[in-house]
C-alpha cells in the first residue's frame, strides 16, 4: 500500500466516507510539488483503481492538465514533446505506462465515460475556422461538435463544449501538439523518439487497427460494460457519404438535434472520435475561405505549422493509409451478397475521403506556398509524397530480388489517383514553382528534387493521371452546364459504401466533383501534362544542367586550393587577395562528398523528368547550348541581369534570380583605403597597429619630398612612383553595382608597411635565415644580400611597369 492510499483509508476509516472531492484535489496538487515523479504515478494509479467515479470526477480535469499542459501554454505539464529515453528514461517509460491506451489514465477516462460526465472545453482555443464558425452561430460540418456547443449563462464568457471524458481527454491530448510547440529546450529533441510521437502511434494503432477489430473498453463492473456516449445527429451517415456539404447544408447551431443514429455504428465510436480530433487539431487551421484570401500578400499568416507538428500529421497519414489498405477485398462469388459489411469495415473505406482529403489538401497548399525556401521543407515533402502512395502500405508480398526494380502501380489504385488528382497535379505545379526559386547547388534541396522526380516517375503513374486529367477535361455531354452544381450534393454523389451508385456516377463525375469541391465552380484547372507545366519542367531541367555545373566549378577550385596548399596551411595562410567571393551556396554543405551527392541527385531527377514528360536528349542539349552562349568567351560567367540607372546598376528580378541560385555574382571587392582593411585572419594584430602608426608618421614627415621624387620623370621617378604609388587600384575593373559616384583611388604616394605584419612574410624571412645560417651568412650579411636582392627585383618590375604603361606608338 503506497503512502498516499495509506493517509487517504485511515482518514476514510475515521470518517466512514471516502475524503470530500476539494481535500483529494488538494492532496494531489500537494503531491504534485513534495513527491518524486514515480511515486506521483503510483499514488495516482492506486487512486484511480480504489476511489469511486464521483470522487475522481473534481480531479480529472486538473490531471488533464497537469499531463499535456493548459491551453494557453502557460502550465508545462509533463512535457511529453520533449521527454526521450535517451535524456530520461525512467520518467520516459513511466509516462508510456500511465498513458498508454491500456493504462491507468484511459481507465480513469472509462471509468467517468460509464458515468456519463460532462466537461465544458472553451471553443476558443478550438482552431480558426471551427471557432469562427461557432462564434457565428453556424454549427461546424464536423459531426465531432454537433450537440455539444453550449451557449455561456447570463453573465457567462465564451462559448463552450460539453466533451464527454474521452472526447475531453483526446482534445486536450491532440491540441496539446500546438499549445506547447514555443518551449525552448536546451538539447536536440528527436520528433519521432518522444513519448509524445509514440503515444499518438499507439493510440493510432489501438482505435484504428490494422488487423482485428478495436478492443473494447474494461468495465468497472464486472457484469456491465461501458455505455457508448449519447449518439450524436446523424447530418451525414456513412451510407450518405458524398463530398462535402456547401453552405446550403449549414445549420444553424441552436438547430442542434437529438437522433439515435445507428446501434451498430456505437461500436466505432471510439475510432471515429479519435481520428475528428486528430484531423481537426491538426489539419483543420485553414478552410476554403480562408485559404483562397491567404492568396492574397497582404493577408497576414494566421497559423505557422512547425516540423514537428508535420511530422505528426504524417504519422497519421501512414497509419490511415496502412488502416485503409486492411480492408479485405470483397469476394465476386454470388455468396458474396449476403455478406453484411461490419462498421468497422465501412470505416475503412471512407476514412481517407471524407475524413482527412479537404482538409490535408487545404494544409499542403498554404505548406507550398507558405513554407520558407529551406531545408526543413523536406518534412511537409515527405508528408506529401506518403500520401500519394498508399501502394508503399498495402499489404502485398513482394518477391524478393537482387537488383531492386521500380515498382509498377497496379492499375487497382487508379481510381485512387483520380479521386485526388490535385494532390498529384497542382501540388506538383506547386513544387516546381518552389524548385525555380531554390539553391539546386544544395545537397538537401537537390535531394527534395530528386525524391518527388522519382515518386512521380514509377511505372504507371504518370499514365494513371494522365488518365485522370483527360476525364476531369473531357466534356460530358449527357449532363447539361447548368448542372453543375450538383457535383457539391452529397445526394448525388458517389460512396464506397454504396452497393450501387447511380449511372450519374461514373469516373468522370467523380474526377470533376473532386476538383469542384476542392477548388470551386469558378476553378481554373491548370493540366500537369500541359504546354504551360511542361514549360516549367524544361525551366527546372535547365537550371538542373546549371546547377552541376555550378557543382562542377565549385569542385574543381576545392581541387586547384587543395592541391596549391603547403605544409605552411596550418598557419591559415590564404591567398593575397583580401577581397573575398560569395558562391550563393551553402558553403559548410559544400564538400567533395557533397557535390558527388548533388552530382548523383541532380543526375537521376534529370533523368526522372524526362521518364514523365518524355523529354528527349535533342530537347535537353538544345537548352543547355542556350546557357552556355549567355556566357563570356573566357568560360567566365556574366554580370547579373541589371539595367543602368543615373544612381548606378539596379538588379532586375532575373538577376536577384540569379544571384540566389548562384548562377551569376558581382565581383564585389574592397573599395577603400588598403590601410584600413579590416585585420586578417593572417596578419598580426598588433604589428598592423604599429607599423600602421609608423607608416602614417613617416607619410605625414616626408609628403612633400615623395611626391617630389614620383614627379621626376627619370628612373629614379619611376623606381619611386612603383614603391610609393598602387597603380593596380587605379586599372582594375570593378564588377560591382556600386552608384557611378564612386571615390577615386588614392593616388597621393604614400610608404606602406603593413606586409610587413603578415605571417607569411615574417616566416619567410625566418627561413630563408635560417637556410642562410648554415652557409655561415650572419645577420648583417643576411640584412645586405636580402636588400640587394630586392634592388635587382624591383629594378626589373620598374622597367617592366614603365614599358607596359608607355604609348604603342613610343615603343
Amino acid at each position: 500500500m503506497t503512502p498516499l492510499f495509506g493517509h487517504y483509508r485511515s482518514r476514510e476509516m475515521a470518517a466512514s466516507h471516502f475524503p470530500q472531492p476539494s481535500y483529494l484535489l488538494t492532496s494531489l496538487k500537494t503531491d504534485c510539488l513534495n513527491k518524486p515523479f514515480a511515486q506521483r504515478c503510483d499514488d495516482l494509479e492506486t487512486v484511480i483503481e480504489d476511489f469511486p467515479a464521483k470522487e475522481l470526477h473534481s480531479i480529472f480535469p486538473w490531471l488533464v492538465e497537469s499531463i499535456f499542459g493548459s491551453l494557453d501554454g502557460v502550465i508545462l505539464g509533463w512535457n511529453l514533446r520533449c521527454l526521450q529515453a535517451r535524456t530520461n528514461p525512467t520518467e520516459y517509460n513511466l509516462v508510456l505506462e500511465f498513458l498508454d491506451p491500456g493504462g491507468p489514465m484511459m481507465k480513469l477516462v472509462y471509468k467517468l465515460q460509464a458515468e456519463e460526465y460532462r466537461y465544458d472545453f472553451p471553443v476558443s482555443y478550438l482552431p480558426g475556422p471551427v471557432r469562427a464558425s461557432i462564434q457565428e452561430q453556424i454549427l461546424p460540418e464536423c459531426s465531432l461538435y454537433h450537440n455539444k456547443v453550449q451557449f455561456p449563462p447570463a453573465g457567462g464568457l465564451g462559448l463552450n463544449l460539453a466533451l464527454n471524458p474521452f472526447e475531453y481527454y483526446m482534445f486536450h491530448f491532440a491540441i496539446s501538439l500546438i499549445t506547447q510547440r514555443n518551449i525552448s529546450t536546451t538539447y536536440h529533441v528527436s520528433t519521432s523518439n518522444s513519448a509524445y510521437f509514440i503515444l499518438v502511434d499507439r493510440y493510432l494503432e489501438w482505435f484504428l487497427p490494422i488487423e482485428g477489430s478495436v478492443l473494447p473498453p474494461p468495465s468497472s463492473d464486472p457484469g456491465g460494460a461501458v455505455p457508448s456516449p449519447a449518439p450524436r445527429s446523424p447530418a451525414m451517415p456513412f451510407t450518405s457519404y458524398g463530398m462535402h456539404p456547401t453552405s446550403l447544408l449549414k445549420r444553424h447551431v441552436s438547430h442542434q438535434t437529438s437522433v439515435n443514429a445507428d446501434p451498430a455504428s456505437q461500436e466505432i465510436w471510439r475510432s471515429e472520435t479519435l481520428l475528428q480530433v486528430f484531423v481537426e487539431m491538426w489539419l483543420h487551421h485553414y478552410s476554403l475561405d480562408m485559404y483562397q484570401k491567404m492568396q492574397s500578400p497582404q493577408v497576414k499568416e494566421l497559423f505557422r505549422p512547425t516540423e514537428e507538428h508535420v511530422l505528426v500529421i504524417r504519422l497519421l497519414v501512414k497509419h490511415l493509409h496502412a488502416f485503409s489498405n486492411s480492408l479485405k477485398p470483397e469476394p465476386s462469388s454470388p455468396s458474396a451478397h449476403s455478406h453484411t459489411p461490419s462498421p468497422l469495415e465501412e470505416f475503412k473505406r471512407i476514412v481517407i475521403p471524407r475524413f482527412v482529403q479537404q482538409k490535408l489538401y487545404i494544409f499542403l497548399q498554404h505548406c507550398f506556398g507558405h513554407w520558407p525556401l529551406d531545408a526543413s521543407f523536406r518534412a511537409v515533402l515527405e508528408m506529401w509524397l506518403s500520401y500519394l502512395q498508399p501502394w508503399r502500405y498495402a499489404p502485398e508480398k513482394l518477391l524478393p530480388s537482387p537488383e531492386p526494380a521500380p515498382r509498377l502501380v497496379l492499375d487497382r489504385w487508379a481510381p485512387f489517383v483520380q479521386e485526388n488528382l490535385l494532390m498529384y497535379t497542382k501540388l506538383f505545379i506547386n513544387f516546381l514553382n518552389r524548385a525555380l526559386r531554390t539553391d539546386l547547388v544544395s545537397p538537401k534541396n537537390a535531394l527534395m528534387v530528386f525524391r518527388v522526380a522519382k515518386v512521380f516517375a514509377q511505372p504507371n503513374l504518370a499514365e494513371m493521371i494522365q488518365k485522370g486529367e483527360q476525364l476531369f477535361l473531357e466534356t460530358d455531354l449527357a449532363l447539361p452546364h447548368r448542372q453543375h452544381r450538383l457535383f457539391m450534393s452529397p445526394s448525388l454523389a458517389g460512396s464506397f459504401l454504396s452497393p450501387r451508385p447511380p449511372t450519374i456516377t461514373d469516373a468522370s463525375f467523380k474526377v470533376k466533383s473532386h476538383v469542384y469541391g476542392l477548388e470551386g465552380q469558378d476553378s481554373q484547372y491548370k493540366p500537369m501534362f500541359g504546354l504551360e507545366v511542361r514549360n516549367l519542367v524544361l525551366r527546372l531541367a535547365q537550371l538542373i544542367g546549371q546547377a552541376q555545373q555550378t557543382a562542377k566549378s565549385i569542385s574543381d577550385r576545392s581541387i586547384e586550393a587543395l592541391a596549391s596548399q603547403s605544409f605552411l596551411s596550418w598557419f591559415r595562410f590564404g591567398p593575397a587577395d583580401l577581397n573575398g567571393s560569395y558562391t550563393g551556396n551553402d558553403m559548410d554543405e559544400i564538400g567533395q562528398d557533397s557535390i558527388k551527392k548533388t552530382d548523383e541527385y541532380l543526375e537521376k531527377a534529370l533523368e526522372y523528368l524526362c521518364q514523365i514528360f518524355r523529354l528527349n536528349e535533342a530537347q535537353l542539349s538544345h537548352l543547355m547550348l542556350n546557357w552556355r552562349s549567355a556566357q563570356d568567351e573566357n568560360g567566365k560567367k556574366q554580370l547579373p541581369d541589371c539595367i543602368q540607372s543615373e544612381d548606378g546598376l539596379i538588379l532586375t528580378p532575373l538577376g536577384r534570380y540569379q544571384i540566389i541560385n548562384g548562377l551569376r555574382r558581382f565581383q564585389v571587392e574592397y573599395q577603400g583605403d588598403p590601410e584600413l582593411q579590416p585585420i586578417r585572419s593572417y596578419e598580426s594584430t598588433v604589428l598592423v597597429r604599429l607599423l600602421f602608426r609608423l607608416s602614417s608618421a613617416m607619410n605625414e614627415r616626408f609628403a612633400a619630398q615623395m611626391e617630389t621624387l614620383c614627379a621626376r620623370p627619370d628612373f629614379l621617378g619611376s623606381f619611386c612612383r612603383y614603391h610609393l604609388t598602387n597603380p593596380y587600384l587605379m586599372e582594375k575593373t570593378r564588377h560591382s553595382p556600386l552608384a557611378k559616384q564612386r571615390p577615386g583611388p588614392i593616388r597621393q604616394p604614400r610608404i606602406s608597411l603593413r606586409f610587413l605584419a603578415s605571417y607569411r612574410t615574417l616566416l619567410s624571412l625566418f627561413l630563408l635565415y635560417f637556410v642562410g645560417s648554415w652557409f655561415c651568412i650572419g645577420p648583417l650579411a643576411f640584412l645586405f644580400l636580402l636588400l640587394l636582392g630586392y634592388l635587382l627585383y624591383a629594378t626589373v618590375m620598374t622597367l617592366f611597369t614603365e614599358r607596359r604603361r608607355k604609348p604603342p606608338h613610343q615603343h
